[in-house]
């Protein structure tokens, strides 16, 4: 036998196989298929986050929001730990004893620290457009109130680095508005990113700031009530569940890291008789003086906002430098300074230096535009103010009443609430910042005497609204508003429609009805659309062709029938987002004075835009229901 031949005409060596028929066939098939699968696969992914979608356009989305809380509230505490990371490790480095003992550097820098950063920050934030400098709490407030939660990421992003600046930098604000505002912007992001609808983007940002409340404080229950009563202004079970988890979980995240300790461990501290009740009022009272001094500057420093922010902040750090070079405890966040007064550490005249340096300082700060919050210098304020009162109530009535220390944990609980409108959430923090349910009692007494005052004599609901005001930006949170803006336009929007164009002959005309459909929507090629009962074309049809009217003769098949000309009424129909809440639906049918619109479908250009109709009936019978 002969081996085989390598010669061209005995066919390719061994290593070079003739293909097989059919194999490059079922190689394109193969790929076809794979194309296929997920084909299907991104088909099955958009109708489940469509349907999602859907689900959270009604007020008991329950289970979806709070899956969208449990999210938010990570991503959320997430940007908080770093926004903390960020400030504490340098100053930690940098602070000799800890990150915020401004105190213990050279006391040149007392004022040269606050004046760089004021320059440097408002420098950079001179090159920014003016709509991206809109920050903190009172930009949180107007964006939910007013476009629906959605937070423009280019401010969250100036907010974080204005505020690492301003803390590093030993500027007289806090960090916990700033946290307030990236919460917020997290949590909105996050639902603008997954096309969410507005009623969910509401409970969303609630979330968002929450968990950054309680990641900031450490203060779960407290996050939970002062998104409710400061941001949202409403208490509903459905917001109430998703809001709780996010805060928990903000919690959760910020004791992974930072550990489980309060930021205000103290002793057990109580008040001694109920013969103080008159002072702890009395001490109310200063408070309430205080707090409406302190947003009166506030406001006095705001009406400076049509110089550039650059001069602005400049003048801000330096004149921070120069109250902190005589009085260093005003400087940073002051954690360290209410900790010593809880002590009982400092004397009434350095007392009263510190409450009049942080209040002059903070109010020019906030109101000149600094990139910080006041919360955090308030409860310092009130810290310092509630210590005066203790030492004064301990030397007019010696041995009789309560220590400085507990006097100091109610100024505190007493300033925040006064200065922020927000008496639950005051009380709420105060209780966990301590860990002492003996304060609860006395604390209720003088944060309603405090809010009730302030209110009285700052004539204000709350420094946020009150900025917010005075920048011509004043928030709607009215009944109605509130109900309409927790549902979405794809819950109530009536789908009993069909699609027809302008001319129709009679057999289109009874194919329509037979399908029974409650309206008809009227397209004219590149022109506007209309809405009309499809009984008004039934009683049209059935008049044209009763034999008894007199002249009119009967339709044939194929005369064409004319919508927009035949009896009845019609309405013109105005598109509005599939995203949109009922009351972005009621506002466009008032600013148009238009009857009706139809809710626009944004995806599957192969389908009609009209999703569904909504008329002012349709708002007006929700209301009322």
């Amino acid at each position: 036998m002969t081996g085989p031949s390598n010669s061209p005409a005995s066919g390719p060596p061994d290593d070079h196989p003739v293909p097989q028929t059919g194999q490059h066939t079922d190689r394109g098939a193969d790929d076809q298929a794979v194309i296929d699968n997920r084909s299907r696969l991104r088909q099955r992914w958009h109708r489940a986050t469509d349907d999602f979608r859907h689900q959270l356009a009604y007020i008991d989305a329950l289970p979806q929001l709070t899956l969208l809380g449990l999210v938010s509230g990570i991503l959320a505490a997430l940007v908080i730990v770093a926004l903390r990371l960020l400030i504490e490790l340098p100053l930690t480095l940098a602070l000799p004893g800890g990150p915020e003992n401004f105190e213990g550097l050279a006391r040149h820098w007392y004022f040269l620290l606050p004046a760089l950063g004021g320059i440097v920050i408002g420098l950079g934030m001179q090159a920014l457009h003016k709509r991206h400098l809109a920050i903190s709490v009172s930009h949180v407030l107007q964006r939910l109130h007013n476009y629906q939660g959605r937070l423009p990421l280019v401010n969250i992003c100036v907010q974080f680095v204005g505020a690492v600046l301003s803390l590093l930098s030993g500027q007289s604000v806090g960090r916990e508005g700033p946290a307030v505002h990236l919460g917020a912007g997290v949590a909105s992001q996050l639902g603008q990113w997954l096309k969410l609808p507005n009623n969910s983007l509401r409970t969303l940002v609630g979330c968002g700031v929450a968990a950054a409340i309680s990641a900031s404080f450490n203060t779960p229950m407290a996050g939970v009530i002062f998104a409710m009563e400061v941001v949202l202004m409403e208490y509903t079970i459905t917001g109430f569940i998703p809001i709780i988890l996010a805060s928990v979980t903000g919690a959760v995240v910020t004791r992974i890291v930072f550990g489980p300790e309060s930021a205000l461990p103290v002793a057990d501290i109580h008040l001694l008789s109920l013969l103080e009740l008159p002072y702890v009022a009395v001490a109310g009272l200063v408070i309430a003086a205080c707090a409406s001094l302190y947003i009166h500057l506030i406001l006095g420093f705001n009406r400076l906002k049509q110089y550039p922010i650059a001069l602005r902040l400049g003048a801000a750090g330096i004149l921070t430098g120069c109250i902190g070079f005589f009085v260093p405890q005003i400087l940073g966040l002051g954690y360290d300074t209410v900790a010593a007064a809880i002590n009982g550490e400092f004397g009434l005249i350095l007392l009263l230096l510190i409450i009049a340096g942080k209040l002059f300082a903070t109010a020019a700060s906030v109101g000149l535009g600094m990139p910080g919050g006041l919360i955090g210098p308030s409860l310092m304020m009130g810290a310092g103010i509630g210590g005066a009162m203790g030492l004064l109530g301990n030397m007019l009535f010696p041995g009789d009443a309560a220590n400085m220390g507990f006097y100091v944990l109610l100024g505190m609980a007493a300033m925040m609430g006064a200065v922020l409108n927000a008496p639950l959430a005051a009380l709420m923090a105060i209780l966990e910042l301590t860990y002492n349910p003996n304060i609860i009692f006395p604390s209720m007494l003088i944060i309603v005497v405090s809010c009730v005052a302030t209110r009285q004599l700052a004539h204000r609901d709350g420094i946020f609204v009150a900025l917010l005001e005075a920048n011509g930006s004043a928030i709607n949170a009215g009944p109605a508003k509130q109900i309409l803006s927790r549902v979405g336009v794809r819950s109530v929007m009536n789908t009993a429609f069909l699609t027809c164009q302008k001319q129709i002959n009679y057999d289109e005309a009874h194919r329509l009805l037979s399908k029974q459909p409650l309206w008809l929507v009227v397209e004219e090629l590149g022109k506007k659309k209309y809405l009309l009962r499809a009984s008004d074309l039934a009683n049209y049809l059935e008049w044209v062709n009763n034999p008894e009217q007199p002249n009119e003769k009967i339709l044939g098949l194929e005369e064409a029938i004319d919508l927009t000309r035949i009896p009845g009424q019609r309405f013109q129909l105005l598109p509005i987002h599939q995203e949109a809440n009922l009351y972005e639906a009621q506002l466009l049918l008032q600013q148009k004075t238009a009857d009706a619109i139809y809710v626009e479908r944004t995806t599957g250009p192969l389908h009609s835009p009209v999703m569904g109709i909504i008329t002012r009936d349709t708002i007006n019978n929700y209301y009322q229901i």
